[in-house]
């Protein structure tokens, strides 16, 4: 395992963001009422996190532990950790610049030009975006937060695992949704072992299957409905050791099942999630990851960045 991702450091880092955050409820619900096996289910809502995702918890650790040039920082997102940087720079006083790929919900975008940073929407992709955001940090000398692949940013995200575990300690497995390895590094790393965690992505976006299958992060493929979020080139460097230690396996799932899942959170929770923050529900209800009998299941509603979806169509 990355030897700074570790409970210590994560709780350490939970202590210095947590003024600036929201501590996000777990809601139990039965696992029949979300068309699941499960018996029981524990629903982390880090949906209603600041900012909207759990990517408000890494960006704070950037921007609190980190020295920043009189430049500020800059950040390449698909679109959560782009609103999440912002909202911490805003909140902050420090200078920021986003860059976004085309893909980004509109929604993203918005929330950005909200906050009053600048913002520059080029490239088809993530990849893109990152691109872009290195070449200006070059220039101007800005500080790069990076989305997922950067010891800040896991141990940040590593906090959802910390506030878990006190919230429902009971828990047998935890499902997380998996784009570029950040938020799953860095709750892996919190669990370390004493909790069975399944990593869940779209199968149009397996960045971390791939990353499994050839022993390394690797290129994949970057489609799904759920692109905006969970669909960078590949995993992260820092993350995958972390994974390979500490994630059982990955499951994948389609885009049918992705959108079914958020309109069940929709019609029996009246949550409204973004599909990128549907993932990990999507593969209790496709068949993706089948609990044995009793088994304790938690799950991250990890994102609500997304633009009013009309059910009744």
């Amino acid at each position: 395992m990355t030897a700074a991702i570790t409970r210590d450091a994560i709780a350490r880092v939970h202590d210095r963001i947590a003024p600036y955050l929201r501590r996000t409820p777990v809601v139990e619900v039965a696992g029949a009422d979300l068309a699941t096996p499960c018996r029981r289910l524990a629903l982390k809502l880090e949906l209603l996190q600041r900012a909207g995702s759990f990517k408000a918890r890494g960006a704070f650790a950037n921007l609190l532990t980190r020295d920043l040039p009189p430049a500020g920082v800059v950040a390449a997102s698909g679109g959560n950790h782009g609103v999440a940087v912002a909202y911490a720079a805003r909140t902050l006083n420090v200078p920021a610049r986003i860059f976004l790929p085309t893909v980004s919900s509109p929604a993203k975008i918005e929330s950005i030009r909200g906050y009053g940073v600048d913002l520059i929407v080029e490239g088809d992709r993530y990849a893109d975006a990152l691109a872009a955001s290195e070449r200006w940090a070059a220039e101007s000398g800005a500080l790069p937060i990076h989305a997922f692949d950067q010891p800040e940013t896991l141990l940040g995200q590593g906090t959802v695992g910390l506030e878990l575990n006190d919230q429902a300690p009971e828990l047998d497995t935890v499902l997380v949704a998996v784009g570029g390895g950040g938020f799953i590094g860095g709750i892996a790393a919190w669990y370390a072992g004493a909790t069975r965690v399944i990593a869940v992505e779209p199968d149009g976006a397996p960045t971390l299957a791939e990353a499994f299958k050839a022993g390394h992060p690797v290129d994949a493929p970057a489609g799904s409905v759920a692109a905006d979020s969970l669909a960078p080139k590949r995993v992260g460097e820092l993350m995958f050791p972390i994974a390979r230690a500490y994630v059982e396996r990955v499951v994948l799932v389609d885009d049918a099942a992705i959108l079914r899942a958020q309109r069940t959170l929709w019609e029996e929770l009246r949550v409204v999630a973004e599909p990128g923050g549907c993932v990990a529900l999507a593969a209790l209800q496709s068949g993706a990851y089948v609990p044995s009998d009793g088994e304790r299941v938690g799950i991250v509603v990890c994102g609500g960045n997304t633009t009013a979806v009309d059910f009744s169509r």
